[in-house]
């Protein structure tokens, strides 16, 4: 015969032990436990943030100076694809241009989110002196030359600026890939590199047969 004191334990067992399974059963969370979960996945996504948006001085360099180099690019294939001599030339130029406008959008895109600023006049005046002239001249010199210029005359000075051109932008693709750290911006001056070599090669071409 159980005793009446040792039965009354274990009733009240009995019952703490289900009010526990129930609890648990119903979808009970411990705030505590919400907490430290909400805090790491807030967590996650800042670091992931951080991860995405991470870049140094040589990446903000790098978008601000190739955005403008891109807009003297663009400036000079637009006239050789309204006056320009040759069909093959033309065809160059409508191509450069359609390549460079999605990159100065790209790398727009960059600084915005980085929230870096725009190009500005700073920017315009060291294109002219670090290396990124074309044959001694800066983008407003090259283009007053090339707009007196017309047909296959035109063709064969855009040409020789052009590669000159594409040399300097090579060039600070180069130094962004030893200076910077933002993969994405990497990865666009890995393509400047491979883009501009392959065009100053067909540019090369071009000029032999003019």
């Amino acid at each position: 015969m159980t005793h009446p004191t040792r039965r009354r334990i274990t009733i009240t067992l009995t019952a703490l032990t289900t009010t526990v399974l129930l609890t648990a059963c119903s979808g009970g969370a411990d705030p505590a436990a919400e907490d430290t979960g909400s805090v790491a996945t807030e967590r996650s996504a800042a670091e992931e943030v951080d991860e995405d948006g991470a870049h140094n001085d040589a990446d903000t360099q790098f978008a601000q100076m190739m955005i403008v180099h891109h807009e003297g690019a663009i400036e000079m294939a637009d006239l050789v694809v309204e006056r320009g001599g040759t069909e093959e030339v033309r065809a160059l130029g409508e191509r450069i241009a359609a390549a460079q406008g999605p990159e100065i959008d790209l790398m727009s895109g960059w600084l915005a989110a980085w929230g870096e600023d725009m190009p500005g006049e700073a920017q315009h005046g060291a294109m002219d002196h670090a290396g990124m002239d074309m044959e001694g001249m800066d983008q407003g010199e090259a283009m007053t030359e090339l707009e007196g210029l017309e047909g296959m005359e035109l063709d064969r000075r855009f040409l020789e600026l052009m590669i000159a051109h594409h040399r300097g932008a090579i060039e600070m693709a180069e130094t962004h890939l030893a200076d910077g750290e933002n993969p994405d911006a990497r990865e666009l001056a890995g393509k400047v590199i491979d883009d501009q070599a392959r065009e100053i090669t067909e540019m090369r071409g071009l000029l032999d047969d003019l």
